[in-house]
């Protein structure tokens, strides 16, 4: 789908490290999966089936969505959103390329089968 906005639009007049985060996302992501990057004019969706992800660009940061059919309690999830019966949206803030660990991965795994 073109939506007239492109990925590198989202690092203009950001930080460096956003970049950074942002390719050492993609990287592992595509360790385990096969998606398409679809840019929007105020984020980034990860795309399988349908979304399984959305990133949101800020000055130094990024805010990382993650849409489950569970709810999870960690501190790093910065906010739950109950979007439906069993579907859950989580916010993340990646500050970090470190950010992205095994615990993150696992999440992003498991949103991912559940879009496709």
């Amino acid at each position: 789908m073109t939506t007239g906005f492109n990925v590198e639009n989202h690092f203009e007049n950001k930080s460096p490290i956003v970049q950074e985060i942002y390719d050492s996302l993609i990287k592992k992501v595509k360790s385990f999966a096969k998606f398409q990057e679809e840019p929007h004019k105020t984020s980034i969706h990860l795309l399988n089936q349908t979304a399984f992800a959305g990133v949101a660009t800020r000055k130094d940061y990024l805010l990382l969505t993650i849409k489950l059919d569970y709810q999870v309690e960690s501190s790093r999830v910065t906010k739950t959103e109950q979007v439906s019966r069993n579907r859950f949206h989580l916010l993340i803030k990646l500050e970090s390329p470190k950010a992205i660990d095994a615990e993150l991965l696992k999440w992003l795994k498991d949103a991912y089968k559940l879009s496709g």
